[in-house]
């Protein structure tokens, strides 16, 4: 087996024995659960007197409903890989294990993909799982499923990623809960570039859409989360959105009327694997 996969492997065996994992995932079911439960409250619930909602009107709020939902996932999702990779690499070299295991002929390199590599797994599957789970108990509870449950899970797991490289870089410098903290903070500070330059557009400000853009372009988590969005937004709630106009979009992270753009996504893609590979120079230059 290549050195690489070894790590991932051994990475993926050494977080699933964390009892942080087992409380994370059956804190996740619960919610998933509660959340179901109250998707299929929206039945019950009324407008005009008490009259019984209509098709419609449940799907345009089971969108909206699961939106909000998706955004406490992705928050999750975001801090774990923060935490989780932050100390993934500065933990081996507190303890020497790092040192004991680059003793033998294994390339830095190797150890430092591996272990991006067997947390990168532990993301996807995180955001692939919850994701599918989320849209499951929905479409139970109300019969609405988003048009595009891949981009939505495809755009969390993104998010997630480009918080995990970040975290496995400045691993390779700073300890643990450094590395986390920055991260995260990130990660609000990505989420409120977006809100920023919402506000620039609509006001037409070119000092804070500029902020929003350059924000968008260090750290791009804002653009993906806009992508989930969209991909949960039935066609009704873009088709308002667009009529609304720059404005009723101003400073909403919860409404997209496009989707990601080619251009940003490729750049998320080029952003991660650049991280990536400043984390292996980065601790292949560094003293053990």
């Amino acid at each position: 087996m290549p050195p690489v996969l070894t790590f991932a492997r051994l990475t993926v065996w050494e977080i699933s024995r964390r009892r942080l994992l087992i409380a994370l995932a059956a804190l996740t079911l619960i919610l998933i659960v509660a959340t179901s439960w109250g998707f299929s409250k929206l039945n019950d619930a009324g407008l005009n007197g008490g009259h019984p909602l209509g098709e419609a009107e449940v799907r345009v709020l089971a969108s909206q409903l699961l939106i909000l939902v998706a955004f406490l996932f992705s928050g999750v999702l975001a801090l774990s890989a923060a935490f989780v990779g932050a100390p993934s690499l500065s933990a081996d070299l507190e303890s020497n294990l790092a040192l004991a295991l680059l003793a033998r002929p294994v390339r830095r390199a190797d150890y430092v993909l591996g272990k991006w590599l067997g947390m990168a797994v532990l993301v996807v599957i995180y955001a692939a799982g919850t994701g599918l789970l989320a849209v499951l108990g929905v479409w139970i509870a109300t019969r609405y499923a988003p048009p595009n449950v891949a981009g939505l899970v495809v755009s969390v797991a993104g998010e997630g990623l480009v918080v995990l490289t970040l975290a496995l870089l400045l691993s390779t410098r700073v300890p643990g809960m450094t590395g986390g903290i920055v991260a995260l903070v990130l990660w609000f500070m990505a989420w409120m570039g977006g809100i920023a330059g919402g506000i620039g557009q609509a006001l037409e400000n070119g000092a804070l859409t500029t902020a929003g853009v350059v924000m968008g372009l260090v750290f791009p988590t804002d653009a993906l989360w806009r992508s989930a969005v969209y991909s949960m937004e039935p066609v009704a709630v873009v088709v308002g959105l667009q009529e609304a106009g720059r404005t009723g979009l101003a400073a909403n992270p919860f409404a997209a009327t496009q989707p990601i753009p080619l251009g940003v996504l490729v750049w998320s893609i080029v952003w991660v694997l650049a991280a990536l590979a400043l984390a292996v120079v980065s601790f292949g230059s560094r003293e053990i």
